[in-house]
């Protein structure tokens, strides 16, 4: 449940950020009033995330690093690119072919990427960059800009899935966490009277939490996701579960004719996601380098996420006809990827402390090591992936 500690040190609104929140709140109350006074949680996140012009993603507000709300791994250093640079270069080798970032942030990944890949004599033929947000896409541009020709006349820009299967590499780096999930509660031990946790708007016109019985295809997907755990779930769990991955695996399938597609999350395998110790779910919100967990404060002013389910992953990708070569924590990827060998090319003192810590926080265990995990899905590979060697971790999946 909410943080109340969290809650109270979250930093104030602007006068701008609250005339944004307002029009957002608007914009929810009419689509309450249309569905009846209730919104199922995974349409609520759609909207606070993604609704044009208004959506967390879509509007214009700094989103990465200092300035920011969260820094992800590609924000934090380039030592993640250029590790992640070095698997891509050895897929690219056998394949040839493009390589495809689904969902690219500021453009800091892209950047490295391309930069390491072409120091290294393996670049795609094409850097394409799927992303939905207009907002984004233009922070892309204006940050690619600074590319040399040569590079950025490699990239180009797509709202929606390849038309044409390609060959090369996709990577997806913090994207599934922020798909739309729908949220559940058990009541009883076994399992019963399982009820769909939504969004409604009380008297007072304030948004509040509200459960209903779970609809069929929430409650036999959840059913399906917890019906085996070598646990029992405690009345009044309380869960996330994002429907929508299998249809984007499916278009992950669809776009890849032959190559290596990297996803790279914060999440757990099923056994341990859904878990007595997890009672309260994981779904998280960010503000200002601040997480606490109630997405119903800051609508369209903050992320939301939740962990994701790599068996799900696994499981959907399986069905799509992709195959799951691999799945570690982070630390074992980058180690894999060589990250020793791109410390020591550090030319100053003063550059390698700087790096030390940087590589700290990105392979620690209690920072950014263990929590977050790499999978890779092929189709038509079958070439050892480096960034694999040192960890096998497809078995707890």
């Amino acid at each position: 449940m909410t943080n109340p500690r969290a809650l109270s040190t979250l930093p104030n609104l602007n006068d701008a950020e609250r005339a944004h929140g307002e029009r957002v709140a608007a914009r929810l109350r009419e689509r309450l009033a249309l569905a009846g006074g209730w919104l199922g949680f995974a349409d609520f996140m759609q909207l606070a995330l993604y609704e044009p012009g208004l959506g967390y993603y879509s509007a214009g507000s700094e989103k990465f690093g200092a300035a920011g709300d969260f820094v992800t791994a590609p924000e934090m250093s380039p030592l993640f690119g250029r590790c992640l640079a070095r698997q891509c270069a050895q897929v690219l080798q056998h394949t040839g072919g493009d390589l495809l970032e689904f969902g690219a942030g500021s453009g800091a990944l892209a950047m490295t990427l391309l930069t390491e890949l072409s120091q290294l004599g393996v670049l795609p033929s094409s850097y394409r960059i799927l992303e939905v947000s207009a907002d984004l896409q233009q922070r892309q541009r204006a940050r690619l800009a600074e590319l040399p020709d040569v590079l950025r006349a490699r990239v180009e820009w797509l709202d929606r899935w390849p038309a044409q299967p390609m060959h090369g590499v996709i990577i997806a780096n913090e994207v599934l966490d922020a798909m739309p999930v729908e949220r559940f509660v058990l009541r009883t031990d076994a399992g019963h009277r399982l009820e769909s946790l939504g969004v409604a708007v009380a008297a007072s016109g304030q948004l509040i939490d509200s459960l209903r019985p779970a609809p069929p295809l929430l409650a036999a997907a959840v059913e399906r996701a917890v019906g085996s755990l070598p646990q029992a779930l405690p009345a009044g769990y309380q869960g996330e579960i994002c429907l929508p991955l299998p249809a984007w695996l499916a278009g992950v399938a669809a776009c890849l004719e032959q190559g290596v597609a990297l996803l790279i999350d914060y999440g757990l395998p099923r056994a341990h996601l859904y878990h007595p110790d997890r009672a309260s779910g994981t779904l998280q919100c960010h503000f200002r380098h601040r997480a606490h967990s109630d997405p119903l404060r800051h609508v369209g002013l903050q992320d939301i996420t939740a962990w994701v389910d790599f068996t799900a992953v696994a499981e959907a990708a399986d069905s799509a006809g992709l195959e799951p070569l691999g799945f570690v924590t982070q630390a074992a990827f980058l180690i894999g990827c060589g990250m020793e060998n791109v410390l020591a090319a550090a030319t100053s003192e003063r550059e390698r402390l700087a790096q030390a810590g940087e590589a700290r926080r990105l392979m620690m265990p209690g920072e950014m090591g263990e929590a977050f995990k790499v999978m890779a899905l092929g189709r038509g590979y079958e070439h050892a992936l480096r960034g694999f060697a040192w960890q096998d971790l497809r078995g707890s999946l």
